[in-house]
């Protein structure tokens, strides 16, 4: 066995740092003892890289010179041979080896320890970006910028586009470590936690937490999250194409201790009681004011708060509280997002300001969901991306049974990082007790939706797909996937699933394009197309869709899309209570009483009131004192709309649900409407 490991740390021509490389068949180098400064100046997106924190690394440590490849994880785990090559990297011996989670990086470890009668285990967050950084202080251990030699196993594109991760291809860092920028993220041993501004003797990090740090970007990461100080994390159990791992030989034993993020403001001070809900009059009707529910943070509240929020999902809780979440980002489909919360607590008149609802560091998170299943729970479900572009995510799944004080750690549902796995608000709970989370089944604005159904009450989940492409969404076709991406879904009546989506639209008797409706009769294996009576929306229109405590079926749409559809096209009639009609424009609620065959009432989410909608935040760099005036980009309605008796809002993503109360709730991109049943029928 020994000369077979000779022959294996031959086999991978490495070269030879002096006497300081081992003679292990894992090449490592000593890393000496030393201190540096820990993190950056945290702007914007950053924010967790600081502060600036000194770090004292108190005994020097040995180091793998590169990655674990292939080959050296085979010898321990020789099945993991079958994952060669999935997704179209990673075939040879000396590749680094992917598709590894956290707890099969430490059982390496464990084994090689017990094989070679040392201590072998992951590296520290500090370790890890001590080693890197090689005594620099520059963005990159090579300087300011990364040169381009150092990009020879980099390929960023939308689509995946496979790359070679032979370890050692590009220069080397002064400790003599390669593919510290790129090739693979590297799994760290810290659980991810806010730095400490403290000076700090060998950090370990938190005792617990709910993701493990991964170092160093990918083979498919953008230059900007290549940096010595950023900061990654993932859910331990997760592996995907683009995180392998690295080991360091050690005997120092481990102090683990550290903080954990504080709580946020959507979970503090959360009455933990129930049946707050008491019903209002069934036959007055009611249209509140629309209020926003996207509320600036203080600049010095520690919440990362951007330019583009965007992708509400709403809720209700038993003690009279809504709960609202969406995403904040500066690039929608850039890593540097976050899913922000609010509350409207019970006898409140306005929303509390935006705080942390779900991170995964330096994750797009594009798409989440809320569901009180009106038994006691709350369910979250979100989409969680190796990296951008909402076509390689994962979904994970999040419990809370008080009100959203707190909640079970992230659980992957849908653990394969792939397409059909974009999470869409409108999250159901059939008549048979199941849960249907739907879901855009690719990034293209015509690749339809998804579901994804759980049996058990969110434990086990499955995709009735069968795996055929897209179909031909006309009148009458058929086929395994939703017309329409960001579709709403209901139960009908008879068991049936019905759904409306957004773009397939589909031609009607008279050669005009309406929204495409689904039916499926064995529960989302197989979908009918049909042309609606409704109007087609477009890019940045979200509609909802869902059924009234009263019993009818409610979607709200709009009209048109104010840029992208033909002037002449634009607008939908109207009756006035004197049976007159009115062309209106912008958004609308419908109702049936058929189970969607015909929507007889249609009414403009408007009283008549002349508004000129706006509002006025401060941007927030996460630092104290350094905030801006701007308008808040609603990301999907970006500017001014006026709201008279003939005009609603034009664009939005939507999200809705009703409260035990049967009061109504519609959430635009930043404003919460709140009307009832009587209003929509008088």
């Amino acid at each position: 066995m020994k000369n077979k490991l000779f022959l294996l740390a031959v086999t991978f021509c490495l070269p030879v740092y002096s006497q300081e490389v081992s003679k292990s068949f894992i090449p490592m180098v000593q890393i000496p003892s030393g201190s540096f400064y820990m993190g950056s100046d945290g702007l914007g997106e950053d924010f967790d890289e600081a502060p600036i924190h000194q770090v004292i690394v108190s005994r020097s440590f040995r180091m793998g010179v590169t990655e674990i490849t292939n080959a050296q994880y085979e010898l321990f785990r020789p099945e993991h041979r079958e994952l060669r090559g999935k997704n179209g990297v990673s075939r040879e011996d000396d590749e680094a080896v992917v598709n590894v989670s956290y707890f099969d990086a430490v059982a390496f470890c464990d084994w090689l320890s017990q094989k070679e009668g040392k201590s072998y285990r992951l590296p520290t967050e500090a370790e890890w970006e001590y080693a890197c950084r090689a005594g620099t202080y520059t963005v990159f251990f090579a300087g300011d910028g990364l040169p381009a030699v150092y990009h020879r196993n980099q390929k960023v594109t939308r689509d995946f586009d496979p790359v070679s991760l032979k370890v050692a291809q590009t220069p080397p860092n002064a400790f003599g470590l390669y593919d510290m920028h790129g090739n693979v993220e590297e799994w760290c041993l810290d659980w991810y936690a806010p730095y400490s501004g403290e000076k700090q003797i060998d950090p370990t990090g938190p005792l617990s937490g709910e993701f493990r740090v991964t170092r160093g970007g990918s083979h498919h990461t953008p230059e900007k999250y290549l940096r010595s100080a950023n900061r990654m994390a993932m859910i331990p159990e997760d592996k995907h194409s683009q995180t392998g791992f690295r080991i360091v030989e050690t005997d120092t034993p481990l102090n683990v201790s550290g903080g954990s993020a504080p709580v946020s403001l959507n979970r503090e001070s959360v009455e933990n009681s129930s049946k707050r809900w008491k019903n209002i009059s069934a036959k007055i009707p009611i249209f509140m004011s629309p209020i926003p529910f996207v509320i600036r943070p203080a600049c010095d509240s520690g919440t990362p708060f951007y330019l583009h929020n965007h992708q509400p999902a709403v809720t209700w809780c038993d003690n009279g509280d809504l709960l609202a979440i969406w995403f904040s980002a500066n690039e929608e489909n850039g890593r540097g997002m976050v899913v922000l919360g609010s509350r409207l607590r019970r006898g409140h008149n306005n929303w509390d300001e935006a705080s942390l609802f779900f991170k995964v560091p330096d994750r797009n998170m594009t798409g989440s969901a809320l569901l009180n299943d009106g038994r006691g729970t709350i369910y979250h479900v979100n989409g969680v991306e190796a990296s951008g572009d909402w076509q390689n995510l994962a979904m994970v799944l999040r419990v809370s049974t008080d009100n959203g004080a707190s909640w079970s750690t992230p659980r992957l549902i849908a653990p394969e990082h792939a397409k059909r796995h974009q999470v869409i608000a409108g999250t159901i709970r059939t008549r048979e007790g199941w849960l249907v989370q739907a879901c855009d089944a690719g990034p293209g604005s015509h690749d339809g939706a998804a579901i994804h159904i759980s049996k058990d009450e969110g434990k086990t989940w499955y995709d009735p797909w069968d795996g055929a492409p897209l179909p031909d969404f006309k009148e009458g076709g058929t086929g395994s996937t939703i017309a329409g991406i960001h579709a709403g879904i209901v139960q009908l009546k008879n068991g049936n699933l019905m759904a409306l989506g957004r773009g397939n639209s589909i031609r009607n008797k008279e050669g005009k394009l309406r929204m495409p409706m689904s039916i499926s009769d064995d529960m989302g294996k197989n979908w009918k197309y049909m042309a609606s009576e409704l109007p087609p929306i477009d890019g940045g229109q979200r509609l909802v869709l869902m059924r009234l405590n009263e019993g009818p079926l409610l979607l709200v749409s709009f009209t048109d899309h104010p840029l992208r559809t033909p002037l002449e096209e634009r607008g939908l009639d109207f009756k006035n209570q004197d049976g007159t009609t009115y062309k209106g424009y912008g958004m609308y609620a419908a109702l049936s009483y058929d189970e969607g065959k015909t929507w007889p009432v249609k009414r403009l989410l408007t009283d008549g009131k002349e508004r000129f909608l706006n509002v006025i935040i401060r941007r927030t760099y996460m630092i104290p004192l350094r905030c801006t005036s701007f308008h808040l980009n609603g990301g999907a309605w970006t500017g001014y709309f006026e709201m008279d008796e003939k005009h609603a809002e034009p664009r939005g993503y939507l999200a809705g649900t009703q409260t035990p109360d049967n009061l109504i709730h519609i959430l635009s991109s930043r404003l919460h409407y709140r009307f009832n049943l009587a209003w929509l029928e008088k």
